[in-house]
């Protein structure tokens, strides 16, 4: 009889076996695109588009779009076939044939651009200024925005939440508003559908955008790798102390309790272990390279758009080598070459004085420094964005699309207009005057509102005092009675800074110094 019993279960796990073994290939087999190639997609126009999935071993998967009709072998478990080249237009049909078939009838051909960065570039459209007037007039269906959940990974992921849909009132409403912005404006001037991809954390740090292996390469840069196991290190000195104390603190907290009940009050909350940096993913260093860049490569783009910085600001002088560190791990990653890099620098925040050291307009400087010394990118200034001193995170973000939609046409689309701010380039002393050259001055330098506002200028003490300033045709010449024998001068040198310097094309000037004094994010030399 047992022998039976066991016959018996033998035979039912055998059968479920078989069943699962017969089932597997089933499951495998199903050929299955990239979540980036799904209903209402953009695909990138003038430039070769690879497609990709996932798909039984050995399988055949043919790709057929427009005239082309592209095969592949799936292995590994994947396939990757490309597209030559396309034009603008739709909406076209996508059908990729397996050993099942999946047709999408709804896609687009036009320009695509990533968005990233943090909390400033996550902030939603609804939470802009204008966002009332702007969602009346959000219904575009050649506008499609793919919205990108967080996500924080030890290792690059290769699959990504989230689908394509076209620009309403609803989706805009959620969607990045400076995304929206200058994906509204790109529409109108290029006349073809757009495609936004907005991938962005507030709280980040540059290094968690990051592949590791370029940290580790940089001795600069590597020591950022340490600061994860040291926090595990700190939290594990903090849960033993916790636990010591456990006792007396829920000891506490039941009196504490107790004397609320008997007053009538709202009791506190119980004591709790401190998080562990494990629980907190944005502690993990390259987490959103990881999480949300690597699962898009490798797919076409035109360029990407960067708005980050405001955890980064203590740390300034890093960052010079941080973020030109960072376009260039995207861009070999992604393996298309130096696409365009669009870098929006921060808002003003916190302090007016110019004549104290300043972390924030150090970060003004990292960032244009960016734009000047690495190939194919542009620097939008806002330094006329801000809100009130305290607020990090200003409403109106319509000037940052509409720059950076300027940006993109004068960077990516060549064309022949003026997409920058006047940047400093030179500078004469003469006597008590200091004569200041710039490029990008467009049709003219002009200062709105009056005077000339926010310059400063030192002598041999390097102590900086506020300054006089006049345009003199494409210069401006800087001066002040306390100060005989200039030898610096800063612009905009504040956390927020009070500036009035534009060019004829209403793009506001970068803030800068003349000098290379030691700053308050540089390490001090031993």
């Amino acid at each position: 009889m047992r022998r039976k019993v066991i016959g018996y279960r033998l035979s039912v796990v055998s059968l479920i076996g078989l069943i699962s073994l017969i089932g597997l290939p089933q499951a495998r087999a199903e050929v299955k695109p990239h979540t980036l190639f799904s209903e209402n997609a953009v695909l990138q126009q003038g430039m070769p588009v690879p497609i990709w999935g996932t798909a039984n071993d050995g399988e055949k998967v043919t790709v057929e779009f427009l005239d082309q009709t592209v095969s592949t072998t799936a292995s590994g478990g994947n396939w990757k076939v490309m597209l030559k080249p396309l034009k603008a237009g739709g909406p076209f049909t996508l059908k990729i044939t397996g050993q099942n078939t999946i047709t999408f009838t709804n896609i687009l051909v036009g320009e695509v651009w990533l968005l990233s960065g943090q909390s400033n570039m996550a902030m939603g459209l609804g939470k802009c200024a204008g966002a009332e007037e702007a969602k009346k007039n959000a219904d575009d269906p050649l506008l499609r925005l793919f919205q990108f959940p967080w996500k924080s990974s030890h290792a690059p992921e290769r699959e990504v939440d989230g689908k394509w849909n076209a620009s309403n009132a609803y989706w805009a409403h959620m969607f990045s508003g400076v995304g929206y912005f200058m994906g509204r404006d790109l529409r109108k001037a290029l006349n073809v559908p757009v495609g936004l991809i907005s991938a962005s954390v507030g709280g980040t740090y540059i290094e968690k955008w990051t592949p590791r292996a370029y940290l580790e390469a940089d001795p600069l840069l590597r020591p950022l790798l340490e600061n994860y196991p040291k926090e595990m290190q700190r939290h594990e000195q903090a849960l033993a102390k916790y636990k010591q104390d456990e006792p007396e603190l829920k000891k506490k907290h039941e009196e504490a309790v107790a004397k609320a009940e008997k007053e009538g009050t709202k009791p506190p909350p119980p004591p709790e272990p401190p998080r562990s940096p494990e629980e907190d993913t944005r502690n993990r260093t390259c987490g959103e390279y990881n999480g949300m860049i690597a699962p898009l490569q490798p797919f076409a783009i035109r360029g990407a758009a960067w708005y980050q910085g405001e955890n980064d600001a203590g740390n300034a002088w890093l960052y010079r080598t941080m973020l030109p560190t960072m376009i260039r791990s995207w861009r070999e990653t992604w393996g298309q070459g130096d696409f365009p890099f669009l870098i929006v620098q921060l808002a003003p925040y916190l302090s007016t004085n110019c004549c104290e050291e300043s972390a924030w307009a150090e970060m003004f400087e990292s960032q244009a420094r960016a734009s000047q010394t690495v190939t194919n990118t542009a620097l939008v200034v806002i330094t006329d964005t801000g809100d009130d001193l305290k607020n990090i995170h200003p409403r109106d973000k319509e000037p940052v699309g509409a720059r950076l939609a300027i940006a993109a046409r004068g960077i990516a689309y060549k064309e022949n207009i003026v997409y920058s701010g006047p940047m400093y380039r030179s500078m004469k002393i003469k006597g008590n005057r200091a004569t200041l050259t710039f490029t990008h001055v467009g049709g003219g330098l002009v200062s709105k509102d009056g005077p000339l506002k926010g310059f400063t200028i030192a002598g041999e003490d390097r102590k900086f005092a506020p300054a006089q300033a006049e345009i003199k045709g494409n210069q401006i010449v800087v001066r002040s009675e306390q100060v005989a024998r200039p030898v610096a001068v800063r612009f905009g040198w504040a956390s927020y800074p009070i500036v009035n310097l534009f060019n004829k094309e209403g793009l506001p000037a970068s803030p800068f110094r003349t000098d290379d004094f030691p700053i308050s994010t540089q390490p001090k030399q031993p």
